[in-house]
């Protein structure tokens, strides 16, 4: 296993397009949401849940994005629609996060909604350990109340984001990060 702080320095999403199989075996994607689910959690609350899509799930749901996409756009070509019903079939395994926080007498909202953020980083740290690579995004989709309803989400439940796995078809590209001193200020003391 590569070093860790080698591993973070190296992290980098690869677009779903540009993952292939196979995917990571049952005992792999049991090993990814058990680190996905040990995130900071302020009360214990687990406000979060996973939905795996593999297989032929994938354009299973894929089929309620396309009909959404396609209710929401009459002129849509097939082609149009065809690119939509394949949304989560081009990686080889998707997992979506999702956020149920909601309104606790203790925890603050925020901070439940941090928790599936940290969930959904640790679950792409955790692929890459694996060898594997990921991709977190939501896409217009993961707002859609249809599409979500079709994906079994509650009234309550919002989509962190769909994170797609796979491994690299080519070597992922390193981009460009921001500058540490156009990103960091010290803290000094109250000004007057």
């Amino acid at each position: 296993m590569p070093d860790a702080l080698q591993l973070l320095k190296t992290r980098r999403s690869v677009k779903p397009i540009e993952l292939a199989g196979p995917p990571p075996s049952a005992a792999e994607i049991d090993t990814l949401l058990t680190i996905a689910a040990r995130v900071p959690d302020h009360g214990k609350l687990a406000p979060w849940r996973f939905i795996v899509f593999e297989g032929a799930a994938r354009e299973a749901a894929g089929q309620a994005i396309a009909d959404a996409f396609r209710a929401g756009h009459p002129d849509a070509t097939p082609d149009q629609i065809e690119f939509e019903r394949k949304r989560l079939a081009r990686a080889p395994l998707v997992i979506a996060v999702v956020s149920r926080a909601g309104t606790h007498v203790k925890i603050p909202e925020w901070e439940q909604q941090l928790s599936a953020g940290a969930s959904a980083m640790a679950l792409v740290i955790a692929a890459h350990a694996m060898g594997y690579a990921a991709s977190w995004i939501t896409e217009w989709y993961a707002y859609d109340r249809a599409v979500l309803a079709r994906l079994g989400l509650a009234e309550n439940e919002r989509i962190a984001g769909f994170v797609h796995i796979g491994k690299p078809a080519k070597p992922p590209e390193e981009r460009d990060r921001p500058a540490l001193d156009s990103i960091v200020t010290r803290y000094s003391g109250p000004s007057n």
